[in-house]
């Protein structure tokens, strides 16, 4: 690429990081004057969308000057097209979106907007744009199958065990994390980990904590009820197992769910390699799938499980099932990571974390301390 067309990416790349709230919002106020009918689409709030559609374009605007071919981008734009159906964007919509990126970007860099810079620009927005909206009109599965939820009980005051049963194929494979829209939340999209692998009986089960100002998940914690059905679209994460490596897995509260889902998955393999689970929660009474853990092992004997609490004893509102010591399951008292991460050498371990944003950075950090090695350590993208 020429160190003209570099300059001009750059800059633009600049300008929008001055204010990238106003830059989306100036994109939609734009598509939406163009064609009204695109506002239906997307929820009424629409700060979580204005923040990831801002993140793509720094992305994009970050990546093309680097290299040529852009093999990796374009990937990460056919999955955006392939994810975008679920809102009901249509191939059309993506000349909507292409027009106004150009009147915002040519209003942005005003008198610098020559033909040699909208040549570039516009190659860069028509390799967006196009790439995204040629993975849609060529998906091979619907955008979106339902399943129903046929039961649902509550584990502590904020969490929850739902599980559902859906009579399409089951489109995930173990250890990934599904985008998932309920009837009290509609048009909002979350992503949700099954707890179980797929299996042929359509089976679903999903672990969810009620996060502070999580509007999604608190309302699946106090409102689903059997009978709702959901919607999901697609499959994401890449969380597996290789055969020939022992593994580590790190889970933090409701986190433990893919990990859980692969550990059931494993019991069916006569591959499977020695494995070591940390399960961790604030209080120990929260350790609420010790049980099941325990018999994973008890037929396994490649699994070893240990119990991470932070406080020793548990609160008056916390009725435990079952106690780690009561399980014969090791239990140490202290954060996940510290706990983790003391118990190593894992410079030969994959590495398997999953747990909420803060809890998978500080297990990172101290596990790589510990002697993990960078390339072996997984991990959902951390948001």
């Amino acid at each position: 690429m020429a160190n003209h067309s570099r300059h001009v990416l750059h800059q633009l790349r600049e300008l929008i990081n001055r204010d990238p709230d106003r830059f989306s919002a100036n994109i939609y106020t734009r598509m939406f004057a163009i064609d009204p009918d695109l506002r239906e689409l997307f929820p009424a709030v629409m700060s979580g969308q204005r923040d990831a559609f801002f993140r793509v374009i720094d992305h994009v605007l970050d990546v093309i000057p680097q290299a040529d071919g852009h093999p990796e981008l374009v990937e990460f734009l056919a999955q955006l097209g392939r994810d975008h159906r679920k809102y009901g964007v249509r191939p059309e919509h993506y000349g909507v979106i292409y027009r106004a990126l150009i009147a915002e970007f040519a209003s942005l860099l005003g008198d610098y907007w020559d033909d040699e810079t909208a040549q570039t620009v516009t190659q860069a927005m028509m390799l967006t744009t196009g790439v995204m909206r040629g993975a849609a009109e060529t998906a091979p599965f619907p955008a979106l199958w339902s399943a129903e939820v046929v039961e649902k009980f509550r584990i502590t005051r904020d969490l929850a065990v739902v599980r559902l049963l859906s009579k399409a194929p089951l489109r995930f494979a173990p250890g990934q994390y599904l985008e998932v829209q309920i009837p009290q939340r509609p048009k909002a999209w979350r992503s949700l980990s099954p707890a179980i692998p797929p299996n042929p009986r359509g089976e679903l089960e999903f672990h969810v904590r009620g996060v502070q100002g999580g509007t999604v998940s608190c309302a699946i914690v106090g409102e689903t009820r059997v009978g709702d059905v959901w919607h999901f679209a697609q499959g994401h994460g890449t969380l597996h197992i290789e055969p020939d490596r022992p593994v580590v897995m790190v889970a933090g509260g409701s986190g433990l769910a893919p990990l859980r889902a692969l550990l059931i998955e494993m019991s069916k393999r006569a591959d499977t390699p020695p494995t070591h689970i940390f399960y961790g929660m604030r209080y120990p009474g929260e350790l609420y799938d010790l049980v099941v853990l325990r018999r994973i092992a008890a037929t396994n004997p490649w699994l070893r499980v240990t119990a991470v609490s932070e406080e020793t004893t548990d609160p008056w509102w916390i009725t435990a099932v079952a106690t780690p010591e009561a399980l014969g399951i090791e239990h140490h008292i202290g954060t996940l990571a510290d706990v983790a991460a003391a118990a190593g050498p894992w410079d030969e371990h994959q590495v398997l974390i999953a747990g909420s944003a803060k809890m998978i950075e500080a297990t990172r950090r101290r596990m790589l301390i510990a002697g993990a090695r960078a390339s072996l350590i997984q991990h959902d993208p951390v948001v």
